[in-house]
């Protein structure tokens, strides 16, 4: 069985005579002018052909009514401009007809058509508002976060008149915002926390906007000599420098961690190509040995993509050789913890997430040192942290286990460099987990029983591993199968199933947001670009929403928040067994009550228990 996977474009692109075969594209708006805009739709087009993914960043689009001097009018804002590149998305679709355009938008608060930004995508209001095939994100300063954490006052502004906010960050970017300030430059001055009251209802409502933190991702990366970073990519996990003349790439690798376990005292020449289950957890374990070994050769895989790839634009290849950014991240970590027996927010399981991170970070530096020593460093490393022997842990306060030699390997990266400017980047892994039969990259399973809709029809799965359990036990059963079905996928409150089986099968719905947090957080300093982090919320609401962002973002995560995935009222499964068992749509608080929520983690959050929830 295979030890890792490249990405989908690799999949869908290597056998044909254009091999593009990298995931992820960062678009930077060319100008802020009609040449511009349409130079930058169309690299988006281009690169939607060929099967990329893309984030494009538009802070530095004028506002609705800002003046044109060429015009002697005045803009439009954003929204027009977003429609157009919504039609293009819809119409230019990856590879042909393999799969539809994905783009996605960011924009930083502080831009005068946020609000209407943050009404794209919802089912309600004039067409002509919306553009609902886009996907959109925030690229929030820390700003931002203090004024709603203080209940300030929040100024908008046109970037034509207020020049140059996305272009720094930290401490120069708040200067910056407080001198326009000062000069009366703003366009509309709002209470920050009625506009984070307008971001929740939107997230509560379509699962985005995406939340990442500017200043963060600019302070943690390898690549802050480069400049500004301005924003991620459609899937949040690749953190990299754009510019008018520089799109950035990566390409992707996911390395599935269930083919690690092994059983003791079994040859590896003679073990089972897959295991299944969590009996027998007590003769298994991890082989980090063999994961460091793959993770070199992923290195090396990935290096010679880079090398050989066809670009579909220009700025594409200039940036991807000079910086040779790769992403790798894994698929499979719930499996892995099932087959090892252990509970999904155990000690066992949370000490596992941080030494597996660390073996794939420290041999993806190792392997990188190793061709830089044969192939030079990348063009752009000097003046870079690692050149200065900043690691990613480093960022972060953490100091590393004793499980490697830390110490050999700075040594190796100041004798050689590196050849990757960035080298992890855990990414959903929608599409390969399934080819490969493992659950979603480090996220807990979301049900034990689902349906699946392919070509040929729609079928019910479960979880092979709780299956193999019960089955192994004598206790699976149609009865049993029907139980879990009512249960929404949950064997927690079925008396038949063991309590050990419980533990190790509760689905993310049962698992504390805060405990997914910390490991995202645990993991987080042995990734130097970021991660696709979804977050799961029951019945989410703007207490729960502002305690966990405010949580993530003081933890210093990257990306706080991918998707906000709800539970429907009604699972079409159920519907298989009674209709009579559906839940009632729960009633949806009025605006007053959801702001009392929202204040009320804002000023009492030591004691709030959504970040529980």
């Amino acid at each position: 069985m295979p030890l890792f996977t490249n990405y989908f474009a690799y999949m869908h692109n290597f056998w044909i005579m254009f091999c593009q075969l990298s995931s992820c594209f960062l678009v930077c708006m060319k100008d802020d002018s009609i040449e511009g805009i349409y130079e930058t739709l169309k690299e988006c087009a281009v690169i939607s052909k060929s099967a990329g993914g893309i984030g494009v960043s538009v802070h530095n689009i004028r506002a609705t009514g800002s003046y044109i001097r060429g015009t002697n009018g005045t803009s439009n804002g954003i929204v027009p401009m977003l429609r157009v590149f919504n039609d293009t998305a819809r119409y230019v679709d990856q590879g042909g007809g393999k799969r539809k355009g994905a783009f996605a938008v960011y924009l930083e608060p502080w831009h005068a058509d946020i609000f209407e930004f943050l009404d794209l995508r919802k089912n309600h209001g004039k067409e002509e508002h919306r553009a609902r095939d886009l996907f959109y994100a925030l690229w929030v300063p820390d700003l931002f976060m203090q004024r709603v954490q203080s209940n300030g006052q929040w100024s908008l502004f046109c970037p034509n008149e207020a020049p140059s906010l996305a272009d720094c960050w930290g401490e120069e970017f708040e200067k910056l915002y407080i001198h326009y300030e000062k000069e009366g430059k703003a366009k509309k001055v709002v209470q920050a926390q009625n506009l984070w009251f307008e971001i929740l209802k939107s997230q509560i409502e379509t699962g985005t906007p995406y939340m990442l933190f500017k200043d963060t991702c600019n302070r943690k990366s390898n690549q802050q000599n480069l400049g500004t970073i301005k924003s991620s990519n459609l899937c949040t996990e690749i953190i990299e420098y754009t510019s008018p003349m520089e799109t950035a790439v990566c390409n992707l690798a996911s390395i599935a961690l269930p083919r690690y376990v092994r059983e003791k005292g079994v040859p590896l020449e003679s073990h089972p190509s897959k295991l299944v289950g969590s009996r027998g957890s007590q003769n298994r374990f991890f082989d980090f040995d063999k994961l460091a070994e793959v993770t070199e050769i992923v290195t090396r895989n990935l290096n010679k993509i880079i090398d050989v790839n066809y670009y579909p634009v220009e700025t594409a290849k200039r940036s991807n050789l000079r910086h040779r950014p790769i992403g790798i991240g894994v698929q499979g970590l719930a499996d892995t913890f099932i087959l090892l027996g252990m509970a999904f927010d155990s000690p066992e399981a949370q000490q596992l997430n941080k030494d597996i991170f660390e073996t794939i970070y420290y041999h993806a530096l190792k392997a990188s040192s190793s061709l830089a020593e044969k192939d030079g460093p990348y063009e752009t490393y000097a003046g870079c942290p690692v050149s200065k022997g900043i690691l990613q842990p480093d960022m972060w306060g953490v100091t590393p286990s004793g499980r490697w030699d830390w110490t050999a390997l700075r040594d190796m990266i100041a004798k050689n460099g590196v050849r990757n400017s960035l080298l992890l980047a855990p990414m959903p892994t929608a599409s390969t987990s399934q080819i490969l039969g493992n659950n979603e990259c480090f996220e807990p399973y979301t049900s034990n029983i689902y349906s699946r809709r392919v070509l040929s029809g729609e079928f019910v799965v479960v979880n092979k591993h709780l299956l193999h359990d019960l089955t192994e036990m004598g206790l699976w059963s149609p009865v049993i199968k029907n139980n879990i079905i009512h249960e929404d996928g949950s064997v927690q409150n079925i008396p038949e199933v063991p309590h050990e089986l419980k533990a190790i099968y509760r689905t993310v719905w049962e698992i504390k947001q805060k405990t997914l947090v910390d490991m995202a957080v645990d993991r987080g300093c042995f990734i130097d670009q970021s991660q696709s982090l979804n977050i799961h919320m029951d019945q989410p609401n703007f207490g729960k929403l502002t305690s966990l962002h405010f949580y993530a973002w003081s933890k210093g995560l990257k990306t706080g928040m991918y998707y906000l995935r709800s539970r429907a009222a009604a699972d079409a499964i159920k519907f298989t067994v009674d209709t009579s068992m559906l839940k009632e749509k729960p009633k949806v608080a009025d605006d007053d009550t959801k702001m009392a929520q929202m204040v009320c983690s804002l000023t009492n959050r030591e004691e709030c228990m959504a970040c529980g929830s």
